[in-house]
C-alpha cells in the first residue's frame, strides 16, 4: 500500500513523538532512578495524546488499528520477557498495557471510519487522564479505602477519576458540537460509569472496560437527547 507524502509524514511524527516519550521515560528511571510506576505513567498519558494527533493529521483507521495490533504484540511479549520496563515495570502482574493498545484498536473500528474520531478521543482520553490521575493522587494522597470485586480503591483517587473524565468529556463536546445544557448531563452520567468501571481493576482490566463501555454510554446518552 503506497501512502500520500502527507500521510507519511504524519505516520512519521507520531512515531517520532513516541519514541521521544519512550526514551525520555527510560531516561528517567536508568540514570535518575525514577519509581517504575511513575515512568509508567509519563507512559501512559503521553501515549494517549497520540489519538489527538492522530485526528488532527486525520491518519487513516487502518494505520490506528495495524499500529494497536502491533502494540499488542509487544505488550504480550513484554508480560514475559523485560522490554521497556519502564512501561511494565511496576512490581505486579498486569495486562494493563495489553489492554490499553485493545481499547485504542476497539475504539477507532467502533467510530474512526463513521466519522465519529471524537468518540474515540473520548475514551483514550478518559483512560489516559482520568485512570491515571486517578492512581496517582490515590497513591499519594488516597487516606480513605475501599474494595470493590476484590480491588482496593481510595475515594480521592475516585473523586479524581470522576473529576478529570467530565472534564475531558465536556472539554471535546465543547470543541465538536454547539454547546447544549445536556453535555453536562451526558458528562457527569458518563464520568460516573467510567469511576464505577475504574474502581475494578483486577490484572488491568480497567483499561479495557473504563474507555470502550463508558465511550459506548457516552455516545448513545448523547444522541439519546438529540
Amino acid at each position: 500500500m503506497t501512502l500520500p507524502f502527507h500521510q507519511n509524514l504524519s505516520i512519521s511524527l507520531v512515531g517520532l513523538y513516541l519514541g521521544i516519550l519512550i526514551l525520555v521515560s527510560e531516561i528517567l528511571r536508568r540514570y535518575y532512578q525514577a519509581n517504575s510506576e511513575i515512568t509508567r505513567k509519563i507512559v501512559h498519558i503521553g501515549a494517549g495524546q497520540v489519538i489527538l494527533l492522530a485526528w488532527w493529521l486525520n491518519i487513516p483507521s487502518d494505520l490506528i488499528l495495524l499500529a494497536s495490533i502491533g502494540a499488542s504484540i509487544v505488550a504480550i511479549l513484554s508480560y514475559f520477557l523485560p522490554i521497556l520496563p519502564s512501561v511494565n515495570g511496576v512490581g505486579r502482574k498486569s495486562l494493563g498495557t495489553l489492554f490499553y493498545a485493545l481499547s485504542i484498536g476497539i475504539l477507532t473500528f467502533l467510530f474512526w471510519d463513521k466519522s465519529l474520531p471524537q468518540f474515540t478521543a473520548i475514551g483514550i482520553l478518559i483512560m489516559t487522564w482520568g485512570d491515571a490521575s486517578a492512581a496517582l493522587i490515590g497513591q499519594k494522597w488516597g487516606k480513605n479505602k475501599y474494595q470493590f470485586l476484590g480491588s482496593t480503591k481510595s475515594w480521592e483517587g475516585s473523586f479524581t477519576m470522576f473529576v478529570v473524565s467530565a472534564i475531558v468529556i465536556l472539554t471535546i463536546l465543547f470543541f465538536v458540537y454547539p454547546w447544549q445544557y445536556y453535555f453536562v448531563i451526558v458528562a457527569l452520567l458518563t464520568a460516573l460509569i467510567a469511576t464505577i468501571l475504574e474502581s475494578f481493576s483486577i490484572v488491568g482490566i480497567d483499561n479495557l472496560t473504563v474507555p470502550v463501555l463508558s465511550t459506548i454510554f457516552c455516545y448513545y446518552s448523547l444522541y439519546f437527547f438529540i
